[in-house]
Formats: structure tokens, C-alpha cells, sequence
């Protein structure tokens, strides 16, 4: 049995952990989270979730010998408090994989505080940069050795986008590209026009289509080394609590077909990458657990001078499909 714990109950720790209880690795178990909040806030924001609905389990908040508890589904997990990684008891607790989940130790350096606390390895909810080996589940995770202790899986989009690459580079190859996302609001932006570092995600973000920066499609030369410097990305955050779409466009170093195109993309098609040939919209990709979905109905190509610039559309729950993904990785890396 190995031995998992939570640095950071936000966002995606919480849905990490909802995750985790609906695939029921007999394999692996939750034991510990660690979090700022109190326990009885964790225990109301895991059950009840606006964009996911509530979870339909068992929860309740124990005390027992001055320690804080969450019990799900008859599963205590213990609820630290601790702002120093360092001072975490992964040692005591042998934890055999930290899920960091926080935002702030994602990098090599602050991922391994967690292995100088005692933890055997650690996954990364985020890029933690290039000295980080960076995971898409089902593209690039047969890079992953037993002598890897930090794993970043990338962001939402790098997963949304890298199984769509990866296609077509194998297939007909890319010259180069530029993807927009249109993204879901996040928690990094401001609900009332209020100072943020980033004047644009300062204004309201239920009213505004608000430009934003992406590293997504730089990122893809670390799980797909041959595009390494040949694609670039902005994302438009937009006012949905989930559901997200990227606009890819691209230059091939052939000329398929519309036709080509989606047979070649269909072969690919996974538990990680799905292909749609329906009108569908963003509530119906809210939940999905397909790191990305293809939208088939949506290619096309302008053609000049001999030379065609296509357009690839696929869809991602910025939240659920990245979790399912990530979680497919926790489980793979632990037991690697």
C-alpha cells in the first residue's frame, strides 16, 4: 500500500482527492493533507463544489488526541497545518508521494523540501520549469524511471494540447504553430475591479473577456521534444466557472486533407484523448476525464501560395479533465 499526501486543498487538491476515491486504487491510499484552513472548511468546500456538484460520499471532521481528521467514506485522513514543508512528519507518516498542489513549491527547490521532510517522491500540480521532467499521461509518461523523485504534470492546457501535437507531429509533422485557449476564469483573477499585479486580470471576471498569458504551448517541447521553439500561445480567460477550448494554428510540413487530418487525429484517440464528431459546447465537456477532446467538426485549412494553415479545435474541462489526468500520473509514478 502506498502511502499519498496533499500539500494544498484548493482547487485541485480537492478535486485530486475526489478523483482519487472515485478510481479506488486499492493500491494507494490518502493519509494526510496539508492545509492552512481549518479542517471543518476543508470538509464544507470538498463536499459542496459549484462547478462539479457535491460529492455524494460520506464526511465528517474528527478530534482525536488534539489532531484534526477528515473522515471520508470511513477513511480518516490526517489535517495538517504547517506552512514549512520541511516540518511536515512525512518520515514519521511514511508518505511515499507528495501531491503539491499549493502553487508556491512548484519548482525543483521547493518540491524538494518535501523530500528533505521525509517524502519519497513528489508530483507537481503545475510547470515547475525545465529542470523538472514534465508528464502528459499517454504521451510522453514512458519517460518516467525509478530514479525520478520530482514530476511535474504540466498545466491544464499542455494537457489539453500535447496529445493533439503529438498526432499531428508524428503523423504529418508541424513547422510551427500558435494556440489560443479560450480559457475558464480562475481564482487568479478578481471577482469586483481590484489591484492585481496583472492590470487585465485585475477587472471583474464574470463580465470580461480578459487577455492573459499562457506558457502552455512553450511548454511542449518538454513533453514532445521535436517541437521544442515551434509553438507559442495567448489565452482569453471568459466568463465560465469550467470548460475550456483551444484554437490551434498550424502549418504542416504536408498538405492532408480535412478528411486526413481527422482520420490520423481518430487513430490517437485514448482515455487521455477523445474524438467528438458532434456540435457540442462547453457545459457538455464539464466533467470529463479526457485530458483533451477533439472537435472533429470544427477543422479546416485556408490555403495560399501552395501552403496551408489549418485549424484544430479541442475542448478540456480546465479542471476535471487536468485532474483525471494528473491523477492517472499520481498513480503511475507512485508504483514506478
Amino acid at each position: 500500500m502506498k502511502k499519498i499526501a496533499i500539500n494544498g486543498f484548493g482547487r485541485i487538491g480537492r478535486l485530486a482527492l475526489r478523483r482519487l476515491f472515485e478510481v479506488n486504487d486499492e493500491d494507494l491510499k490518502v493519509v494526510a493533507i496539508n492545509d492552512l484552513t481549518n479542517a471543518s472548511v476543508l470538509a464544507h468546500l470538498f463536499r459542496y463544489d459549484s462547478a462539479h456538484g457535491k460529492f455524494e460520499g460520506e464526511i465528517e471532521v474528527l478530534k482525536e488526541d488534539g489532531k484534526n481528521y477528515l473522515k471520508i467514506n470511513g477513511q480518516k485522513i490526517l489535517v495538517l497545518s504547517e506552512r514549512d514543508p520541511k516540518s511536515l512528519p512525512w518520515r514519521e507518516l511514511g508518505i511515499d508521494l507528495v501531491v503539491e498542489c499549493t502553487g508556491f513549491f512548484a519548482s525543483k527547490s521547493g518540491a524538494s523540501l518535501h523530500l528533505e521532510a521525509g517524502a519519497k517522491k513528489v508530483i507537481i500540480s503545475a510547470p515547475a520549469g525545465n529542470d523538472v521532467k514534465t508528464i502528459v499521461y499517454n504521451v510522453n509518461c514512458n519517460t518516467i524511471d525509478e530514479n525520478d523523485k520530482i514530476l511535474s504534470s504540466a498545466s491544464c492546457t499542455t494537457n489539453a494540447l500535447a496529445p493533439l501535437v503529438n498526432a499531428i507531429e508524428k503523423e504529418f509533422g508541424v513547422n510551427h504553430g500558435f494556440m489560443t485557449t479560450i480559457h475558464a476564469y480562475t481564482a487568479d483573477q478578481r471577482l469586483q475591479d481590484a489591484p492585481h499585479s496583472d492590470l487585465r486580470r485585475a477587472r471583474a471576471a464574470g463580465v470580461n473577456l480578459v487577455p492573459s498569458s499562457t506558457g502552455a504551448a512553450k511548454a511542449i517541447g518538454l513533453v514532445v521534444p521535436s517541437l521544442a521553439g515551434k509553438l507559442d500561445g495567448i489565452a482569453i480567460r471568459v466568463p465560465v466557472i469550467t470548460g475550456s477550448f483551444v484554437d490551434l494554428s498550424v502549418e504542416l510540413k504536408s498538405n492532408p486533407s480535412v478528411e486526413e487530418v481527422n482520420e490520423k487525429i481518430k487513430k490517437y484517440a485514448n482515455e487521455s484523448f477523445a474524438y467528438c464528431d458532434e456540435p457540442i459546447v462547453s457545459s457538455d465537456i464539464i466533467g470529463d476525464k479526457h485530458g483533451s477532446i477533439f472537435d472533429a467538426t470544427l477543422t479546416k485549412f485556408v490555403e495560399a501560395d501552395g501552403k496551408r494553415l489549418y485549424k484544430l479545435y479541442t475542448w478540456y474541462d480546465n479542471e476535471y479533465s487536468f485532474v483525471s489526468q494528473f491523477v492517472r500520473v499520481i498513480r503511475y509514478f507512485v508504483k514506478k
